[in-house]
C-alpha cells in the first residue's frame, strides 16, 4: 500500500472514537486482564471482539446492559492457526472492519529449570510468543485494508529480569518485545503501529488468591515503590489510551507498566 493511500491518523482516531472504525480485537478476553481491557475499550464507545477459546466473550464479570451491543464474541484458539483465521473471517463477514489488535492471551507455567520439561517449555513459547506473531499476522491484511491501526501486544516487565523458575514465561515475554520491534519497523509503511505493554505483578481474579498470601503482600509492599500490585483497570486504561492518541510516530516501543518494581534499588 502506497504512503498516500494510508488513512490519516487523525481521521482514524476521529472514526474509532465514532465506533465507526471498526473493531478492536482482543485475545484472552474472557477473564482476567483481557476482560478488563474489553470493557474499558467498550465504555470507551469502541466495538470489541473478544476471541476466546470457548467463544462466550466476557465471563468473569456480568457485562452492563448498555455495552453489551458493543461487545462482540468469537471463539478462537491462538494456537491453532485455522481457528485464528476463520474468527477474522467470521468478524469480517458480519459487516465489521478491523481498526486493532491486543494480544492479550497467554499462558503461566513455571518450575524450577532442571527440572522443567521441554513440552511445558515449549506450550509457553507458544502460547505467549508464536501466537502473538500468527494473530498478528492473520490481522495484517485487515489492518492494511483499512489504511492502518494498531497492535498492542500484553507483554511482562519479565522480559528483561533474571526470575528463578520462570525461564521459559520470562523468555517468551522477552520474545515479544522483539516481535513487537521487527513487525513495528516491517508495518510501519502500512500505517499499523505495534506496541509492547509490559505489566509487572497484577492482581487478577485469576491470582488474587495467591496474590493475598500473608508472604507474597509483604514481598510485594516492600518490593514495589507504590506498596501494591497493579490492578487490571491499569492496565486497561493505559490499552485503551494508546489506542485513542493515535501517534504514528510512536511505534516499536515497549511501556513498562510496574509500579517502578524493575527499577528500584
Amino acid at each position: 500500500m502506497a504512503q498516500a493511500d494510508i488513512v490519516p491518523a487523525a481521521r482514524r482516531t476521529e472514526l474509532m472514537a465514532e465506533g465507526r472504525g471498526g473493531a478492536i480485537a482482543i485475545t484472552g478476553a474472557s477473564r482476567g486482564i483481557g476482560a478488563a481491557i474489553a470493557l474499558e475499550l467498550a465504555r470507551r464507545g469502541g466495538t470489541v471482539a473478544c476471541l476466546t477459546r470457548r467463544g462466550r466473550g466476557i465471563e468473569s464479570a456480568p457485562v452492563p446492559d448498555d455495552l453489551r451491543p458493543r461487545i462482540l464474541a468469537y471463539a478462537c484458539d491462538v494456537n491453532d492457526e485455522a481457528s485464528i483465521r476463520g474468527a477474522f473471517q467470521a468478524l469480517a463477514a458480519a459487516g465489521h472492519g478491523l481498526s486493532a489488535l491486543v494480544n492479550n492471551a497467554g499462558l503461566h507455567l513455571q518450575g524450577r529449570s532442571e527440572q522443567f520439561s521441554t513440552a511445558d517449555f515449549a506450550a509457553v513459547l507458544a502460547t505467549n510468543a508464536t501466537a502473538v506473531f500468527t494473530v498478528s499476522r492473520e490481522a495484517f491484511p485487515y489492518l492494511s485494508a483499512a489504511g492502518g491501526g494498531t497492535i498492542v501486544n500484553i507483554g511482562s516487565f519479565f522480559d528483561r529480569l533474571g526470575v528463578p523458575r520462570n525461564a521459559a514465561y520470562a523468555a517468551s515475554k522477552a520474545a515479544v518485545a522483539a516481535l513487537t520491534r521487527c513487525l513495528a519497523v516491517e508495518w510501519a509503511p502500512q500505517g499499523i503501529r505495534v506496541l509492547n505493554i509490559a505489566p509487572g505483578y497484577i492482581e487478577t481474579d485469576l491470582n488474587r488468591e495467591f496474590m493475598q498470601r500473608d508472604g507474597v503482600r509483604d514481598y510485594l509492599k516492600q518490593r514495589i515503590p507504590l506498596g501494591r500490585p497493579g490492578t487490571p483497570e491499569e492496565v486497561a486504561r493505559l490499552v485503551a489510551a494508546v489506542l485513542a492518541e493515535d501517534i504514528p510516530f510512536f511505534t516499536g516501543a515497549t511501556l513498562y507498566l510496574d509500579g517502578a518494581h524493575a527499577i528500584a534499588h
